[in-house]
């Protein structure tokens, strides 16, 4: 199959920091091959406790894991029903908790109690349980990463946290030995943006006869960085749009969305490697035809960076793959 891609490709494909808007010649279907050198970001967010994607015969979970996401699911049901010897009944008999706070309660009845003051304070508000992963250590023993969420949120509180959950099984069931919960800190927001700071300015590149220019600001307190960009063709054809790059605390991960003056958007997920920052962009043209890529950003020095989008589709069929493209900051 063959066709001819349109011309805002470029700019939803292209996303991650600039976009380069060429002409690309007709794909033909190829199966995804690796990106040499490039460490994938995850394509999706976690499947919370009480849903998760359909799974093929190949990703079916085990029943071991199958039985530790029911029970967060258990607890999240237990605590947004109000009743706190549900949730105690989850751990060990000697089990332990330790808050947000440092406070450790051993056994069941003190964790009840502690439940019970949760509860309290958090009357008519829903939890909801996001698993992050979970890993099986022996046939009777695992971990479960995760992060939890109130809703609404409380006046004046955090509604995400962390928790970590060693499970153990015993007499056939799975329970909750140890449960470490921890806040996510909103001062760590910026403090992961802050590895993007070196983006704040003006720049320029220039492609194959197009033209790109960006700007990079703080903004909302520095909790997210806003970056605008103007595609000029070699027809003079204009073409613009915005991106904000921001820390996603459920998935732990600093993630972006981008919007095409088109009407194109595009969301991609980024990780961190040394100097270089590989974003997975998922996004939909102004045709409804579904996009993916990985971007790769390298920093070069205090004044340049280089940038390519590799393993490239539009609706299933693969795109070549960019020229690595030298972005300067623009002198003031």
């Amino acid at each position: 199959m063959r066709f001819s891609l349109p011309r805002s490709l470029g700019a939803i494909l292209a996303s991650a920091v600039f976009s380069i808007t060429t002409a690309v010649p007709t794909c033909t279907a190829k199966p995804t091959e690796p990106a040499p050198n490039v460490k994938s970001a995850p394509a999706s967010e976690s499947a919370s406790a009480t849903e998760s994607a359909p799974a093929t015969e190949e990703q079916k979970e085990s029943p071991e894991i199958a039985e530790i996401r029911k029970g967060a699911a258990e607890f999240e049901q237990a605590f947004n029903s109000g009743n706190a010897a549900a949730v105690a009944s989850l751990w060990t008999p000697e089990g332990e908790f330790v808050n947000d706070e440092g406070e450790r309660f051993i056994g069941r009845d003190a964790i009840a109690q502690a439940y019970q003051k949760i509860l309290a304070e958090r009357q008519g508000r829903k939890i909801k349980v996001q698993i992050d992963s979970i890993r099986l250590l022996s046939d009777s023993a695992a971990i479960e990463d995760g992060h939890a969420m109130l809703d609404p949120t409380p006046l004046g509180g955090a509604s995400i946290g962390r928790y970590t959950v060693v499970h153990v099984k015993a007499n056939g069931k799975w329970q909750m030995s140890s449960v470490r919960d921890s806040q996510v800190d909103a001062t760590s927001v910026a403090g992961r943006l802050a590895e993007l700071e070196w983006m704040i300015g003006s720049w320029v590149a220039e492609e194959h006869g197009s033209k790109v220019e960006s700007v990079c600001s703080w903004i909302a307190n520095k909790s997210f960085i806003q970056r605008t960009y103007t595609v000029t063709q070699p027809d003079n054809s204009i073409n613009s749009g915005l991106q904000i790059i921001g820390y996603n605390p459920q998935g732990d991960h600093l993630q972006s969305w981008n919007f095409s003056s088109d009407g194109g958007y595009a969301v991609g997920v980024w990780t961190r490697n040394g100097n270089q920052w590989i974003s997975e962009f998922r996004g939909v043209l102004p045709s409804g035809q579904n996009t993916q890529a990985l971007n790769a950003i390298t920093l070069l020095d205090d004044n340049a960076y280089s940038w390519q989008s590799m393993q490239r589709f539009v609706d299933g069929i693969w795109v070549a793959d960019t020229d690595e493209v030298v972005v300067k900051r623009k002198a003031k």
